[in-house]
């Protein structure tokens, strides 16, 4: 079982930054990727980015040069660099752990609000 624990959400300028955490507890040696996805009202949930346990990483066309996901595995902990925010960044952003099972497991954190606004 992973809990994951997310923070740094909150209102922003556009053009500003904002930095997501996203801390893992539990079996924490059984986790492989991480990523990060946002989900506005009415919309689906996307996946914005994605990292391996050996460092790799994939983002949305959407958020390619502007945002960038980072992995931290002694603190067991992924962020999330967003920066040039736009008022479409404008969603609930949730961090994603996939636990190496048979099927493998995607473990969800709480949410965290990001609006983008003058």
């Amino acid at each position: 079982q992973v809990q994951l624990v997310e923070s740094g959400g909150g209102l922003v300028q556009p053009g500003g930054s904002l930095r997501l955490s996203c801390a893992a507890s539990g079996r924490i040696f059984d986790i492989g990727a991480m990523g990060w996805s946002r989900q506005a009202p009415g919309k689906e949930r996307v996946l914005v980015a994605i990292i391996t346990s050996g460092g790799s990483t994939n983002y949305a066309d959407s958020v390619k040069g502007r945002f960038t996901i980072s992995r931290d595995n002694a603190e067991n902990t992924v962020y999330l660099q967003m920066n040039s925010l736009k008022p479409e960044d404008t969603a609930v952003y949730y961090c994603n752990a996939d636990v190496r099972t048979t099927p493998t497991l995607r473990y969800w954190g709480q949410g965290t609000q990001v609006t983008v606004s003058s």
